[in-house]
């Protein structure tokens, strides 16, 4: 949408909800209720055994696996784990899903409440902002995948792969509060960091592993809550950003034309950047929910809850506040840097070995992000190494070299010219001038051959002063310290 068409909208006056459901597939290698393989990429119908197809006589037992990734999934997020849950037939037809039901939780599901954080920022370069928000989550629980339908390769014709019937979701359903496009983003990425950190999906949306459904409307300030559309299944961010905006537009010219808007389910077309309806919109009364027979309810004790607790990993928002805490960290550098297990450990190394976390944060955040997004590779193909950055940021810190010189180490570091940080300070000859009295010589010489800028500097022209100090640094041949410098060249012209 451009900046035009939010101009628009918002004299218009109109507020947009956006909740999401989120189905993230479980990191079992076997499927929820039955010991068949979730491996992905496999012949079609060649991973589907007599449970997934509902031959007779077969019956579906619970995998252990799922349940205890569910379980860690209400852990990270602050939820409640219900000690004893159930399972529910869902009634509808598909021809993927050979059973014409799947199994599912309705009334009481394994995962309840709990939230997800994150910053939200907007604007670029100086007018960035950074808002902290919170998404409430209503439940998440855990279901069975359906197949697929294949249209592509068959003229006139429909061919189904049950490989993927049967594959252990948790479905992760929030509350209506996201307010835009942008937010909705925001969130989805946070959750997407949340799952993969502690292992229970690969977050692989190519795949499928991690698919999106935004549930979107549209209100006037104070009205209840408008009609919503279902988006369905988006697999990658920047498609979810666009599907967002074009409904949201869509919604409100029906509404502003005199139509109503109808629940209806739509899917997202990235070649056109449309939406459009698939199906009217069911609701939970139409998939006539019932407990399954064949599944006794999910019992988890608080001793099963503590083991599991006891075996994970340290969570992103526990080692960010420990960042905060051990490196006197902002909680915004602090968040940025538990984006992943691969990055935190980046920046620890660093860290560590430089003595300077805060100055450590900034080259990660900064100019390590910035080329890595150059290069499209993430942070475990830098080819900087984190003992590298600290022993650059170690001779920032001791004035062996000045922040500009810095660079030009760190492009060779990053080009391969060089390995060692102390030999590229020293075949380049970026080392500060450390020499009072050569750089003393230095600052009266322009001072002497520069008595205009002086003499602005003397009658209030601060300006001034930064061409003499350049003039210093050119002599100096970019050697000398800058705060060196400027406090030198101040005190002779007091």
């Amino acid at each position: 949408m451009t900046s035009n068409t939010k101009s628009a909208l918002l004299v218009m006056g109109y507020e947009v909800v956006i909740g999401f459901e989120t189905h993230a597939q479980l990191s079992t290698c076997s499927k929820i209720f039955s010991r068949a393989s979730t491996a992905f990429g496999a012949e079609p119908n060649t991973q589907a055994c007599a449970v997934d197809l509902a031959l007779p006589g077969t019956l579906p037992v619970m995998n252990k696996g799922a349940v205890e990734r569910a379980i860690e999934f209400g852990l990270a997020i602050g939820a409640h784990i219900a000690p004893r849950s159930i399972f529910a037939r869902k009634n509808y037809f598909y021809p993927d899903l050979p059973k014409g039901y799947q199994i599912s939780q309705f009334e009481i599901p394994v995962v309840q409440g709990g939230a997800v954080e994150f910053f939200l920022e907007t604007g670029k370069g100086a007018d960035v902002t950074r808002e902290k928000k919170s998404v409430r989550l209503v439940r998440a629980h855990l279901e069975e995948d359906a197949g697929k339908s294949l249209h592509e390769d068959f003229v006139g014709q429909t061919g189904i792969d049950l490989n993927r019937a049967g594959t252990p979701l948790l479905e992760i359903v929030t509350e209506p509060d996201m307010r835009s496009s942008a937010e909705a983003v925001a969130y989805a990425k946070e959750l997407h960091k949340i799952v993969t950190w502690i292992g229970i999906c690969d977050g692989n949306m190519q795949e499928g592993s991690f698919r999106c459904d935004a549930n979107v409307s549209v209100r006037k300030p104070g009205q209840p809550l408008g009609t919503r559309r279902e988006i369905k299944n988006l697999n990658s961010f920047k498609f979810m950003q666009q599907a967002i905006d074009y409904e949201v537009r869509w919604q409100i010219e029906q509404i502003e034309d005199g139509h109503s808007i109808e629940q209806a389910t739509v899917l997202f077309n990235p070649d056109t950047g449309e939406t459009r309806a698939m199906r009217t919109k069911e609701d939970a009364a139409d998939y006539r929910y019932f407990p399954d027979p064949d599944l006794p309810p999910l019992c988890i004790s608080e001793q099963w809850i503590e083991q599991i607790r006891g075996l994970m990993a340290e969570l992103p928002r526990v080692m960010a506040t420990r960042f905060m805490r051990d490196y006197a960290l902002p909680e915004y550098d602090a968040t940025q840097l538990t984006q992943s297990k691969a990055i935190a450990a980046y920046f620890e190394t660093s860290a560590q070995l430089s003595g300077q976390p805060k100055l450590a944060s900034n080259w990660i955040m900064g100019e390590v992000s910035r080329r890595l997004n150059a290069d499209d590779r993430g942070i475990a193909a830098a080819p900087v190494q984190p003992a590298q950055l600290g022993a650059l940021i170690s001779r920032i810190a001791d004035n062996t070299i000045s922040n500009s010189a810095a660079r030009q180490v760190f492009d060779a570091l990053w080009s391969g010219e060089g390995q060692e940080v102390d030999a590229v300070i020293e075949a380049k000859g970026l080392k500060q001038m450390n020499d009072a009295g050569a750089l003393e010589k230095i600052v009266d010489d322009v001072i002497a051959t520069n008595a205009k800028n002086v003499a602005e500097y003397k009658s209030g022209n601060e300006k001034a002063l930064n061409a003499l100090v350049g003039q210093i640094m050119k002599a100096s041949k970019g050697k000398a310290n800058p705060q060196q410098v400027n406090d030198l060249l101040r005190s002779k012209l007091a």
